[in-house]
């Protein structure tokens, strides 16, 4: 099939990651896929919840939401009825678990990361922009924290970045855009590390049941475009003269 941006089955969108967007919170990233932009902050507080308290470990949780015009009718901020609506509930969890799956805990100490991402625009993957934003973020906030020697080497165990892969006209697709994420007979999210890591697989069949084969040739397909993810959070980061390499074991 002819995708509608012209784009071959297994090309990812342009990324774009401009980072420094905000003064206060200790990272941000404006991430940008396609047309799918995201606002990330990553904030660090001394202190964990009462839960971790005295354990020596430190914490991150996320929290996602929709700008009311990220789409193309305005929705009601999210919110205002005083809690948030179950598909943004399930995508900062998405958010948290994966940013975990990349620091150890231990070493950073009883400290909180907070990540705010706000979607701005949406046309498709506005959870794997975040987690790949949100990483970005993260290493930025963990780098300002070494540099005041809070945190040492060893607090990052591996970068992450995630993407989505669907399966149109039984063929697997990367980096679906809105319509293609919508027509999809199988959506997957995958989140993996550049060295073929995987952190987790979320998804599912729209209808019929997916065949193995078929499952396995998507994860595959997402998989092989980590270290093109990883390789843009890279260069984001070096702009800034932020070395990872500081932070990893």
């Amino acid at each position: 099939m002819t995708r509608t941006d012209g784009r071959s089955y297994d090309a990812l969108r342009t990324v774009s990651i401009e980072t420094g967007v905000q003064r206060n919170p200790e990272g941000s990233v404006l991430y940008r896929c396609g047309q799918t932009t995201v606002l990330i902050a990553a904030s660090v507080t001394e202190g964990v919840p009462d839960w971790m308290r005295d354990s020596g470990h430190g914490w991150l949780t996320a929290e996602y939401a929709m700008h009311p015009r990220a789409n193309p009718e305005r929705k009601r901020r999210e919110g205002r009825s005083g809690r948030i609506d179950g598909r943004s509930s399930e995508i900062q969890r998405l958010v948290g678990r994966a940013l975990r799956a990349a620091i150890d805990f231990g070493k950073l100490g009883e400290r909180m990361i907070t990540v705010d991402c706000d979607v701005l625009d949406a046309d498709g993957g506005t959870r794997t922009a975040s987690i790949n934003g949100a990483m970005v973020a993260t290493v930025i906030a963990l780098d300002r924290l070494r540099a005041t020697g809070l945190v040492h080497k060893g607090v990052l165990r591996e970068p992450i970045a995630a993407i989505s892969v669907g399966l149109l006209e039984d063929r697997p697709m990367l980096d679906l855009c809105y319509t293609e994420d919508r027509d999809a007979e199988v959506d997957l999210n995958v989140v993996g590390t550049p060295r073929g890591g995987v952190v987790e697989v979320q998804g599912t069949a729209e209808g019929a049941p997916i065949v193995r084969e078929k499952l396995d040739q998507m994860i595959d397909l997402a998989l092989g475009a980590m270290p093109a993810l990883a390789e843009a959070q890279l260069g984001a980061l070096r702009a800034l003269d932020v070395d990872i390499e500081r932070l990893l074991p």
